[in-house]
């Protein structure tokens, strides 16, 4: 964001609240969304922040982040690198850290974190694709790439690289949709649920435990028939 140059300024000022109006249908109108938007007041916060840190203002930009973060519960460090069209609805508990890279029409819900993996130096949190969607509580941790056109289920935790146009669902976080074609059954939806999945195993083990009972129950009553005819019969049936 430029700080000099007014018409740019509130060009982007203008795009900010038509994002908002555009991608929520609870929004009404641009009062609305000027009054009552925490992620828009974080995202033109964080815009302030930014140029201060890019100029050394560092310590400034840092207490303007933590103000925001105050009034919002929204935390941007304002060493992130955000592009245009950046969206974030409700914005309660979002995380952004300082090496985080987010491209255009980039759209986020509440709780979501985009951290480091380490104490590592450098670039250590992830750089996230134009058009990517991330569901609310998503975790995406560590210095890769979301590829653009992505949708990250919620409550998903991301470790690793993620190619453009895919779907990403679980924990850890897979792909299961790709180009369009899917890759796996799962979907942020019907996840798979170990609890069930381990009465389904016990299930099938009590009744193949149940087959094996009758049949020891029949071979048990053809002995004792065989017996009461005679010890011939009885080593009849035992072979």
């Amino acid at each position: 964001m430029a700080i000099s140059g007014g018409k740019d300024v509130f060009d982007r000022l203008r795009r900010d609240i038509q994002v908002v109006l555009e991608r929520d249908p609870a929004a009404r109108n641009w009062v609305e969304v000027l009054l009552c938007y925490p992620g828009l007041k974080a995202i033109w916060a964080h815009r302030v922040a930014h140029w201060l840190w890019t100029h050394n203002w560092k310590l400034l930009a840092r207490i303007i982040s933590q103000i925001s973060r105050f009034f919002t519960q929204i935390e941007i460090h304002p060493g992130a690198k955000i592009g245009e069209g950046f969206f974030i609805d409700h914005g309660c508990g979002v995380v952004i850290g300082e090496t985080a890279e987010i491209g255009n029409n980039v759209t986020i819900y509440h709780q979501v974190t985009l951290g480091g993996s380490g104490k590592e130096k450098g670039k250590r949190h992830p750089t996230i694709g134009d058009n990517v969607v991330i569901g609310n509580g998503a975790r995406i941790l560590g210095s890769f790439t979301v590829g653009a056109n992505s949708k990250i289920g919620a409550g998903s935790v991301v470790l690793r690289e993620v190619p453009p146009n895919s779907t990403v669902v679980g924990n850890p976080g897979r792909v299961v949709v790709q180009d369009g074609k899917r890759l796996d059954p799962l979907d942020h939806v019907h996840l798979p649920d170990p609890v069930s999945n381990a009465i389904e195993g016990l299930r099938r083990e009590l009744k193949e435990l149940t087959r094996r009972v009758e049949q020891l129950e029949s071979e048990n009553q053809l002995l004792r028939k065989a017996l009461q005819e005679g010890p011939q019969h009885a080593n009849q049936t035992l072979q």
